[in-house]
């Protein structure tokens, strides 16, 4: 890696490369260029080259990019070359649906353990896993070394999970509560919130309207 500071746009790219690297890969397409990559993924060709050359030179002028060597490359980057043990905290229905789609998972990012705080749903399966109670967080997550926590919890439970999920270790959270939680600098959290998307998908339903209107409005002079 040439540099330390990574933006984290560039670390947010590199799971999309990924995907349609894949795709390429199961299609037995044994090399792709910047600007095959820009033209699928709708991104600026320089870009791509800029966000891959700040972990290494792996492009050959002329030919481009070694699918399966890239692949390699940022699984690495990103540690998906190791198994990265995650915990699940809150088995309603979306705890149950994302435990579900771990069974389809393909890189070694896990969900190992689910947890909730109600006696009703301690004990019950979910994807070949039991739902535990929550006094064993601390202990699993160090038997397991869980690194990344899961909240799917109401938002006036999420805080205290954080707090608890950092107390017993874990270095990263996905957060799917609709809450701003605060946990130390070291601890890396993106917040999952479908209410802030959906609202900000709607403003570009009229505007896109207007756009084109306008632009007619444009052509028409």
């Amino acid at each position: 890696m040439k540099s330390d500071k990574i933006s984290e746009a560039v670390v947010r790219r590199l799971p999309v490369y990924l995907r349609y690297l894949n795709e390429l890969h199961h299609r037995e397409v044994p090399t792709v260029s910047s600007q095959e990559l820009g033209q699928k993924l709708d991104l600026n060709p320089a870009q791509i080259r800029k966000d891959l050359a700040y972990f290494g030179d792996f492009g050959r002028k002329g030919i481009g990019y070694d699918v399966s060597y890239l692949i390699e490359k940022i699984r690495q980057i990103l540690k998906l070359d190791q198994q990265i043990n995650v915990v699940l905290v809150g088995a309603g229905n979306l705890g149950h649906a994302l435990s579900n789609y771990n069974a389809f998972l393909k890189d070694n990012m896990k969900i190992v353990a689910v947890f909730d705080a109600h006696t009703s749903k301690v004990g019950s399966r979910i994807n070949n896993l039991t739902v535990q109670p929550m006094e064993e967080l601390t202990s699993t997550i160090q038997d397991h070394g869980i690194r990344i926590g899961i909240i799917t919890v109401p938002d006036v439970e999420a805080q205290n999970v954080a707090d608890r999920l950092v107390a017993s270790g874990i270095e990263a959270i996905l957060n799917f509560a609709p809450i701003i939680l605060k946990a130390p600098p070291q601890i890396r959290i993106h917040t999952a919130d479908f209410t802030t998307d959906l609202q900000s998908l709607a403003y570009y339903l009229d505007n896109g309207k207007e756009e084109v209107k306008d632009a007619a409005t444009e052509m028409g002079h």
